[in-house]
């Protein structure tokens, strides 16, 4: 299984979206996939229209991360009812809040790739981490193979993308960096071109192609339907780069 946080520093710049698009590229193309949310307001849980209820949260899979546990908190997503296994969720909570301490120790940081492994029998994980550097995000950072960096163009996002590079790479044997997507790109405004090419300056091909602010991306969300499923032009033109995304990420092991 090969395994991805999508992280950001920064609140706000659609991480949680990006998630969503990568699992529609995931189920499109029939990766099997889990969607770890740990993300307390478990957006990516909602998102993917999970029902079915579980006796278990992810919040209680780093507590005490063995395999019933773990298996336990995993719930199908709503967008696979007549293909189980495919797109499964580790299910946000709100509970996970009071773990996302800088305290936190070796062994509470290690606890998600204790439970991952327990959990291998998808191809892709994807972790969605909170919009910020806490114990959380750094527990996934330990549990996965490599790490994609949301951030929109704006001058904070800069400061905010280059703290998380700086993060990661202090890590010993951390995940590699796939790039970084900037989310909710406007062409029209010189302000956020000015933000993408001070990216480039300083991040060089780390920094991917921008994904456009499309309607299509809310109104995916509203229905509770993947991106890939709708049929609008815009649509199909973000469909294709999270799976030139996904490609970056699969390919490169």
């Amino acid at each position: 299984m090969i395994s991805l946080a999508v992280s950001s520093a920064k609140g706000g710049v659609g991480k949680t979206s990006v998630v969503l698009g990568l699992a529609s590229a995931a189920l499109h193309r029939g990766t099997s996939t889990l969607v770890v949310d740990l993300d307390p307001q478990a957006d990516a849980t909602s998102g993917l229209d999970v029902t079915a209820q579980r006796p278990h949260d992810v919040a209680a899979v780093l507590q005490a991360p063995k395999r019933r546990v773990a298996e336990e908190a995993v719930a199908p997503s709503g967008w696979v009812d007549d293909h189980p296994g495919l797109l499964d969720v580790l299910s946000g909570s709100a509970s996970s809040a009071r773990l996302d301490t800088p305290e936190a120790g070796a062994e509470e940081l290690r606890a998600l790739r204790r439970a991952l492994k327990k959990l291998d029998d998808h191809e892709l994980a994807l972790i969605d981490t909170p919009p910020s550097l806490g114990g959380l995000t750094r527990s996934a950072w330990q549990a996965a193979d490599a790490v994609l960096v949301v951030s929109d163009a704006s001058r904070f996002s800069v400061a905010a993308v280059d703290r998380t590079l700086r993060e990661v790479h202090a890590l010993r044997s951390g995940p590699r960096v796939v790039g970084i997507l900037v989310n909710r790109f406007t062409q029209r405004s010189g302000e956020q071109r000015f933000r993408y090419e001070e990216l480039r300056a300083l991040f060089g091909d780390l920094v991917l192609e921008p994904l456009p602010d499309r309607a299509s991306v809310p109104q995916s969300q509203g229905a509770g339907v993947p991106l890939h499923s709708v049929r609008t032009r815009t649509a199909k033109a973000l469909a294709g780069q999270f799976d030139d995304v996904l490609d970056r990420v699969l390919l490169r092991r």
